[in-house]
């Protein structure tokens, strides 16, 4: 199957629906934060390998989260205590740690630096952040994503000590819940995020889903309520 090549002039994508049966879309193009958030209002996003172009994909199926679908286990749940918590602190070095943390069957990392410089753009403009665990004043847990509407879409998570992402996914998805957000899209679906409540859905029904929600702006401030972590 052919896969089209996007023109940097234009910010024209063909549908999601007509990704491949791997859910590429498109490749090329460039990180321009506007291009960026045309493709995630669009249920695309941008995931390759250093030396490769931009490949722009939308797989079926998709994973997501419902807010209410997270498992809280008691384990986590006193896991979390031992944390403390903050937004939007250390935007770029979340990004860093993401790329840079080893991961189990892969060599490598997406999030090359051109990556991280275009979602820096994003921070600066409201619509990236990032959740940030701290133990002893150190960065030890966090993740980073973008928000559309009412829906958060997560990007990555690292941890350097136990339960320090799960933790700050978890506080994430209490202030979500506050704020009046629908659902978290988790994109390529994994054993770790199926684990703690993430369910496969179609891309047909995600995209209905994200229609429904991609405008509706949530107007609130990035800041920890404290009230939510007990």
């Amino acid at each position: 199957m052919h896969i089209p090549q996007l023109n940097t002039n234009s910010l024209i994508f063909p549908h999601a629906n007509e990704a491949n049966e791997d859910g590429i879309v498109a490749w090329g193009g460039d990180l321009n934060p506007t291009r960026l958030m045309y493709a995630y209002q669009n249920g695309i996003f941008p995931w390759y390998s250093k030396n490769d172009p931009i490949i722009w994909w939308s797989p079926d199926p998709r994973l997501i989260m419902e807010l209410d679908g997270f498992k809280l286990s008691h384990s986590l749940k006193k896991s979390m205590k031992k944390f403390e918590y903050k937004f939007d602190t250390n935007f770029t070095q979340v990004m860093q740690n993401c790329a840079s943390i080893p991961r189990i069957n892969q060599d490598g990392t997406w999030i090359q630096e051109e990556i991280i410089e275009a979602y820096e753009v994003l921070h600066g403009m409201g619509k990236a952040h990032s959740v940030e665990s701290y133990l002893n004043g150190d960065l030890v847990g966090g993740l980073y994503g973008i928000v559309i509407g009412k829906l958060f879409c997560g990007e990555s998570m690292f941890a350097y000590k136990d339960d320090a992402s799960k933790s700050a996914y978890a506080v994430l998805i209490k202030h979500l819940k506050k704020w009046g957000y629908d659902f978290i899209d988790c994109q390529v679906p994994t054993e770790h995020l199926k684990s703690l409540g993430a369910k496969e859905v179609s891309r047909e029904y995600f995209l209905k889903r994200l229609e429904k929600v991609k405008m509706d702006y949530i107007e609130h401030s990035w800041e920890i309520d404290k009230s939510l972590l007990v």
